[in-house]
């Protein structure tokens, strides 16, 4: 008399309910990990409390990764790039402060060029306007520099 190969193998073997739990255990686990939709989830369920054989249980989490128990995972935290190294003998918070004044000296720069090409374009010298850019530069420059630790 010939077996069922279904029946010859694991699959054809009734599944108990601590079977059809754990199934439903994993499920929850791959839920709450965003692995399934809610609606995805309450099908497979409905499936996995329905099943008759291991058979039935063993479609339900094929094309899911491996789950972990939420009681053995484990978060890890972010971890923070390290900070960039200074150059020796140079001190990185004084380097820090001292970022703003490139951009600034464009600013200036830009507008003298402007002054400028408005000058020969009138044949005239206008009035130095860009030195109002410049106060701001040089208080900022020398406060940053000699106020700073005092």
């Amino acid at each position: 008399m010939s077996r069922d190969p279904q029946e010859q193998s694991f699959g054809g073997v009734r599944a108990g309910d601590a079977d059809r739990k754990a199934v439903a255990d994993q499920l929850k686990t791959a839920l709450d990990e965003g692995r399934l939709d809610l609606h995805e989830y309450d099908e497979r369920l409905q499936r996995a409390y329905a099943a008759k054989t291991y058979a039935d249980l063993d479609g339900l989490l094929d094309d899911l990764p491996g789950t972990i128990p939420v009681q053995r995972s484990q978060v890890q935290p972010a971890t923070a790039p390290p900070p960039p190294t200074a150059a020796a003998g140079s001190d990185p918070r004084r380097a820090n402060d001292m970022q703003w004044v490139g951009p600034y000296a464009g600013v200036v720069l830009v507008c003298t060029l402007i002054w400028l090409v408005t000058s020969i374009a009138s044949g005239e010298l206008l009035y130095f306007w860009p030195v109002w850019m410049l106060i701001p530069l040089i208080l900022g420059f020398f406060g940053r520099r000699f106020g700073r630790g005092r």
